[in-house]
């Protein structure tokens, strides 16, 4: 094989290769390299082999058909070798998601992947025909043969020329930054909705792509009423002049579904403006700029361009430079020809009595048009630049060829408005924004022409040709086209502002600055021109743009709100790291220990309660097991469960972990989760209920994890429901739950229960079947496979389960938050209800305080509690200051305790010295005399708690109560559970709370 390539490519027959099970694929005789690669079919792994640098590989080389998001030209999309083809142990199944790079598509990439296999054949064209003849046509259209000798007797020559300059200025803006938009990547079908939507976003885009379509809609009205203005003023009376141009209006529309476009002429004395009745500066501009709008004419059929990111730029600008020099030309000769009033009489000859007190321009070239003037001061002439529209046919030297200049133009005009509407309205439709109005998105024949949106696109003209006043039509439009330039030109700045890597437009000639400017002057124009309308427009636009951002449709386009996003995002992450923590902006960050977020229901709507829009709240996931990490499933669980979180509009992160055990996962997890300062402080746990069920060791980690949070400088809160948090063993929970509370009190519900667990991880006992029937995945009907579970019916425990692990997601009612704050961690006990009844779901609970003191100085420790909490600022119902904390518990309650605790000791003194050592060495958890003792009132003080708690609490919505504390190295695991245990048994909600000893409130501003 030559290295260069020059050489036609071999077709090699298949039993020639060495390894004899690759086949020659269709693609080999088809190279888009030039004939360097060859590409060769494996039946095993489904993917193309490339013939590269003389040898059989799956390593690809550079291609752009791996590139593509549709079919490539052959009529399948290649897809490069992935990564663990290339990486993985020969025994793992390549492909095992169905997409080799996790490229799933959108609905809409899969409508355009499907649009582009289907059959060829389509008509596409160049630059020259495409753009630049439809969008001088447009430009030219029904404004400069029927309105441009008005707008210059109203306006004058100067002013003439400064509203066609204006209206240049906006148009080279806009073209420039359409051009840069159009050569950032390939470009369909849709015109300025797609070049909109793809780089602003499907809100956006989706907002003004149906007012753009409208607007074009609207266009086609107005070019027909020129014509039929025209046709009437050559003597085709049949009823009055409004009800002719009606009828023939409508009868131009039906004829022009099926009408191709014509060509065009020209033809055309006055310097200050004279504007006559309502009309004034900005009123004639808004009706002359329709007339700029067909600079997009061109782009709004990027579908049918055989190279839209060569033609737009070119054929658009060059458009607008032609359209602008005949536009000026047109309005200086005009004006400097055509006097603005006239009788149409020859003989209205000035005498020479009255020559000396004429002033009119008339006067100078010898006629009085005088007597048309009536006595009010108004002119009543039927000819001449303000009156006669036709004019331009009068002046010229053969008036037929501008009669049929205004035929083609506005005929052709309407034409192409009349095919970009419905493309503009398909595009929309494909993209699934808007729901009800996919009938609208099919196309017919190999153009795939919108049959149904010409229909609608009729309907609507017809509707506004009907108004048949040009007058009143032309400034409906221009409100709709300027707030479309303004987005394009918003759309430029945004992308460059947002400094993304993939904002890469081949056309340099613009620049971000001066597309905001252009921007700015459009809306500035637009409110000049007619506030009310304008802000009408607004209205509409921000209306739909909330309307889709509240749908949230499927889609993702890369848009540049998602590049600014990610880029302020950064730069305010590296500015927070730059600036040093203050106890004023103290946000409770919580790492929340969920396991798959949700297994623990109650635990992630209760912390998502204080930390929702106040601070950080990432849910970590320790997965152990003696397999393999798979790290793939690790990122596939990563996305399904974050996108879980997000459609149940909880504001926090998945992060999953593999480690060897729980402890060694929520090391990494304390000493790697979180950015700069959006780290988390705060490691918040579920109770281990289960502690006395299981192996000790699982204890002995469990509470390793709360030392190390305090090692890491944490603040650590346990979270304990007396009914349980872990619901995984609930197949189908999410469903079940749905459908309780359209049914509440249903109890008898069939449920699949899946008890094994096959994964070893945090989310004790979890199946895969139960990970991946409540993941996003499987609601969108992937089936990844199907698990075998048998149906039961839900038992009582996991009825009651499953109703308090919805407890927190409902509104609470009015009760009461407990706070024991026993001991000063810095506040954060204290800070944690202070934001929760700041939510509207608890707004209606009210914070009580409760304190140890002494009898003797129960209203002294009442009062500085108060001063305290209200140099805070912090709202409370009560204080109650606890004077009998110290007193000795019941010795019913005391014997419970030891008796719980008897499995767990050591009692060394009935052994060997040796025997009992090696006995604690290997089983470290156990509890010894001499602790036992050395801590007997520390554990009294627990159990007189709950005594206390059982008392004073036993109806509160929650209690928040500050958390033991267990020096390390002292304290034995068991001790330190069984402490918790007592303190928390039998009672309402309970948050462990203990801050890391450094203040989280203050009281100075």
């Amino acid at each position: 094989m030559d290295p260069s390539g020059a050489s036609p490519p071999e077709v090699v027959p298949a039993e020639g290769f060495q390894n004899g099970d690759t086949v020659m694929s269709e693609g080999s005789l088809h190279s888009s390299t030039g004939g360097q690669h060859h590409y060769h079919y494996d039946t095993h792994t489904n993917t193309y082999y490339l013939r590269t640098f003389g040898h059989n590989t799956i390593d690809a080389v550079p291609n752009i058909d791996f590139y593509r998001q549709s079919a490539a030209p052959l009529g399948d999309k290649l897809i490069r070798p992935t990564l663990s083809e290339l990486h993985d142990e020969l025994d793992k199944e390549p492909f095992e998601d169905g997409f080799a790079n996790g490229d799933e598509l959108s609905p809409a990439e899969e409508a355009a992947a499907k649009e582009a296999a289907e059959p060829k054949g389509a008509v596409k064209f160049g630059w020259i025909k495409g753009v630049l003849v439809r969008c001088m046509l447009n430009i030219w259209g029904v404004m400069l043969f029927i309105r441009m000798s008005w707008i210059v007797g109203q306006a004058g020559i100067v002013l003439s020329c400064v509203i066609v300059l204006m209206a240049t200025v906006v148009t080279t803006i806009t073209g420039l930054s359409t051009s840069a938009i159009a050569t950032n990547g390939f470009v369909r079908g849709g015109g300025a909705y797609y070049l909109i939507s793809r780089s602003l976003g499907p809100e956006f885009g989706g907002s003004i792509g149906l007012i753009f379509a409208f607007a074009n809609a609207v266009a086609v009205a107005m070019y027909v009423v020129g014509f039929a203005e025209t046709v009437v003023d050559v003597d085709c009376i049949m009823t009055d002049e409004i009800n002719d141009i009606r009828i023939i209006g409508t009868i131009t529309i039906i004829l022009l579904l099926g009408i191709s476009m014509a060509g065009m002429e020209w033809e055309a004395k006055n310097m200050g403006p004279d504007f006559r009745g309502t009309e004034s500066f900005f009123s004639v501009f808004a009706i002359f700029f329709p007339a700029a709008t067909g600079i997009l004419a061109g782009a709004n059929i990027s579908g049918d361009l055989s190279d839209p990111q060569l033609a737009i730029p070119r054929g658009t600008l060059l458009a607008i430079l032609i359209t602008g020099i005949v536009y000026l030309g047109v309005a200086i000769s005009t004006g400097s020809c055509i006097v603005r009033d006239a009788t149409g009489n020859g003989n209205d000859t000035l005498s020479a009595q009255f020559m000396a007190n004429c002033t009119d321009a008339a006067c100078k070239f010898g006629y009085d048009f005088s007597y048309c003037k009536g006595d009010d001061g108004q002119y009543n002439c039927r000819y001449g630049l303000q009156n006669d529209f036709q004019v331009m046919s009068i002046v010229s030297g053969f008036s037929p060829i501008i009669t049929a200049g205004i035929f083609s133009a506005t005929l052709s005009s309407a034409l192409a408005s009349l095919v970009s509407a419905p493309k503009v309205f398909q595009a929309l439709c494909k993209d699934n924004i808007y729901p009800g109005l996919e009938m609208f998105a099919k196309g017919y024949g190999k153009n795939n022409e919108p049959l149904r949106g010409y229909i609608l696109t009729f309907c609507i003209a017809l509707a506004f040709i009907l108004i048949a006043q040009l007058n009143v039509i032309a400034p409906i439009i221009s409100n709709f086209f300027l707030a479309s330039y303004a987005l394009i030109n918003f759309s430029v700045f945004h992308a460059s502002l947002a400094n993304s890597p993939g904002w890469r437009p081949s056309f340099k000639f613009y620049n971000m600055w001066v597309s905001l400017a252009g921007a700015v002057l459009c809306c500035v124009v637009m409110f000049v021109i007619n506030w009310w309308a304008a802000l009408m427009t607004n209205v509409i636009v921000m209306g739909l743009y909330i309307y889709v951002s509240y749908k949230k449709p499927d889609v993702n386009w890369g848009s540049s709100t998602q590049a600014l996003t990610y880029h302020q995002a950064l730069t305010h992450s590296l500015h927070l790291s730059s600036v040093e923590d203050h106890i004023k902006n103290f946000r409770p960050q919580c790492l929340v220990m969920t396991g798959y977020p949700n297994s623990r229901p109650a635990l992630l709507h209760l912390v998502h309660a204080f930390t929702k829009n106040v601070g950080l709240m990432i849910c970590g996931h320790v997965r152990t097991g003696s397999r393999r990490p798979n790290f793939k499933d690790l990122s596939n669980d990563q996305t399904r469960y974050q996108r879980w979180l997000l459609k149940n509009e909880t504001k926090a992160f998945y992060t999953p972990v593999f480690a060897d055990d729980m402890r060694q996962g929520t090391q990494y997890l304390l000493q790697a989760a979180g950015l700069g300062r959006l780290r988390p402080n705060t490691l918040v746990i579920g109770y281990k209920s289960d502690w006395r069920d299981g192996d000790m060791m699982n204890v002995e980690t469990y509470i390793h994890m709360i030392h190390d949070a305090f090692d890491f400088q944490y603040g650590s809160v346990v979270f304990r429901l007396k009914e349980g948090l872990d619901v995984s063993h609930i197949s189908e929970q999410d469903d079940l739950l749905s459908s309780q509370e359209k049914t509440s009190g249903m109890k008898d519900v069939v449920v699949s229960i899946d008890m094994k667990d096959s994964d070893g991880d945090s989310s004790k006992p979890l199946s895969k079947a139960t990970s991946v029937q409540n993941s996003p995945a499987m609601q969108k009907g992937q089936c990844l496979f199907t698990p075998v579970v048998s149906p039961q019916r839900l038992n009582v425990a996991d009825q009651r389960l499953l109703d308090a692990s919805q407890l927190f997601k409902r509104k609470q009612g009015k009760g009461t938050v407990d706070v024991w704050w026993l001991f000063d961690d810095g506040g954060l006990t204290l800070l944690i209800p202070y934001l929760l009844t700041n939510k509207k779901k608890w707004k209606d609970c009210k914070i009580r305080v409760f304190i140890g003191g002494k009898i003797n100085r129960i209203d002294h420790d009442r009062r500085a509690m108060a001063t305290l909490l209200s140099k805070f600022r912090i709202d409370f119902s009560d204080i109650n200051v606890l004077g009998d904390i110290n007193t000795k518990p019941k010795k019913e309650n005391v014997t419970a305790f030891e008796e719980m605790i008897e499995p767990y000791r050591l009692k060394e003194d009935d052994m060997e010295q040796d025997t009992a050592e090696a006995q604690k060495a290997s089983e470290p958890w156990r509890i010894t005399d001499n602790e036992l003792e050395l801590y007997r009132a520390k554990t009294n003080r627990q159990i007189r708690l709950n005594e206390l708690l059982k008392e004073h609490s036993s109806t509160a919505n929650l209690i928040v109560m500050s958390m033991p504390l267990a020096r390390k190295g002292a304290v034995s695991s068991a001790l330190y559970m069984s402490w918790l245990e007592t303190l928390s048994k039998d009672l309402p909600p309970l948050l462990l709370v203990r801050g890391n000893h450094q203040s989280v409130l203050t009281f100075y501003s």
